[in-house]
């Protein structure tokens, strides 16, 4: 069995602890990187960030941190620091040196959270001090400095840190401090996590993936040489084309009727070329296909058929948007795209909440669907008629059409109107509530 590539970031002691634990995980190959600053991490990351399956990091610091660079597509985790991690510090604090909770600098842990931990082991406190910060934002010698203040002045006796650019810095100014590390129980449920989630999307990967292609006979055909053998050598070149592109997605090509293609492939080659079903295949010898191409619909599934499905779906979408337009439609029964352009959404197109609009009024599920896409697109319930007609890539007068009837409904309301240019009627803006 092709073990999974692991790929291991974190501090010096973290790391330690974590490969102690993934040793009795046989399923993983695990890489260490260990880093000292955390602005770092980013350089780290860079060369490296795709050779893994699965992104591993000791602390949520090292993981905000890589989230916000962005640099890595794979699935990512943290170990958190729980409550075992925690009472394991605790109790040599109490057992070696017996300081009260009172006299303990705190970082990392959230206040309700650390209360949560602490109440929960009975412990009582009459007050905590302690520095929240969120991952991306620590900056060690800060946190370092808000527990040697505290400790200078005799507030407290002791430090409790997380982070191990800060332990590094408070042991530099002999300040008693004591890290905390990665309980054995909280490793185990993180791998468990990330076996699970590698299972899931290596099945993805391996579901069928279909691609409906609809062509422009017509495409190249002079005016004055109009004839059925002509539109047949052009359908015969296209297919020549079809097949290379084919190819290049280990997939097979079939006809589905004139000016009709189907490609069989899998969903990790299609989700690969397609940069997770966000662009148009940018393949430099099949760039006269894009031309020829009027529209493509990608369907996912976990047979053929309900891949087939999915695509005839995707491509009766993807003609709403005019030629040239890739749509898909995956299994979890959404449809996303149109692909490469900046204005593509995702909607799904079962809703039983939309379904009843539906049947109020005489607009579709997909029209409804698109809706409610873009009200989620750009955050808010509120939208007028021109908007709407940029997002959907509708006329106007349609957009108008469409509030108009939500709003014979009760479904939509005008909470005001906008005056774009000094001459004209106003414009009404609408409030959706689907």
């Amino acid at each position: 069995m092709k073990k999974i590539r692991l790929g291991l970031l974190g501090s010096d002691d973290s790391i330690d602890v974590i490969q102690s634990v993934i040793k009795e995980y046989p399923e993983f190959e695990c890489t260490p990187i260990i880093y000292w600053r955390e602005e770092e991490i980013p350089d780290l990351l860079s060369p490296i960030a795709n050779d893994f399956d699965i992104w591993l990091f000791s602390g949520k610091v090292p993981y905000a941190i890589a989230k916000s660079w962005g640099g890595i597509t794979k699935p990512m985790f943290f170990t958190p620091h729980t409550g075992p991690s925690l009472y394991k510090t605790l109790l040599q604090i109490f057992y070696h040196n017996q300081i009260a909770m009172e006299q303990i600098s705190f970082d990392n842990f959230h206040y309700d959270e650390l209360n949560s931990i602490l109440d929960e082991a009975e412990i009582k406190a009459n007050h905590l001090y302690l520095k929240y910060y969120e991952g991306e934002e620590v900056d060690a010698k800060v946190l370092a400095g808000y527990h040697y203040e505290l400790w200078k002045s005799g507030k407290t006796k002791a430090a409790v840190t997380c982070l191990r650019s800060a332990h590094i810095e408070l042991e530099k100014m002999g300040v008693p401090v004591y890290r905390v590390l990665p309980a054995k129980s909280a490793i185990e449920s993180v791998l468990n996590l990330a076996l699970r989630t590698y299972e899931m999307l290596h099945f993805k990967e391996s579901q069928i993936a279909v691609q409906m292609i609809e062509i422009d006979s017509y495409f190249g055909l002079a005016k004055d040489t109009f004839s059925t053998d002509e539109i047949y050598k052009i359908e015969i070149k296209m297919a020549e084309k079809l097949l290379v592109y084919a190819n290049k997605v280990q997939g097979s090509l079939k006809s589905a009727g004139p000016g009709r293609y189907v490609i069989f492939t899998t969903r990790g080659l299609l989700q690969d070329i397609t940069n997770e079903f966000s662009i148009i295949p940018n393949l430099e010898d099949l760039e006269e296909l894009k031309k020829e191409v009027i529209t493509c619909g990608i369907g996912i599934g976990k047979t053929a058929y309900e891949a087939e499905i999915h695509a005839g779906r995707a491509l009766f979408h993807a003609r709403e948007y005019g030629k040239g337009s890739w749509m898909v439609a995956l299994d979890n029964q959404t449809i996303a795209g149109p692909l490469g352009r900046e204005e593509q959404i995702t909607y799904s197109y079962v809703s039983k909440e939309l379904q009843k609009i539906s049947e109020q009024t005489s607009l579709s599920i997909s029209t409804l669907s698109k809706l409610e896409s873009i009200l989620k697109k750009i955050g808010k319930s509120e939208i007028g008629a021109h908007e709407l007609a940029q997002y959907m890539q509708i006329m106007p007068r349609s957009a108008r059409r469409i509030l108009k009837e939500l709003e014979e409904q009760g479904i939509a309301q005008v909470i005001g109107e906008e005056t774009p240019y000094s001459r004209g009627r106003p414009r009404n803006i609408y409030k959706i509530t689907l």
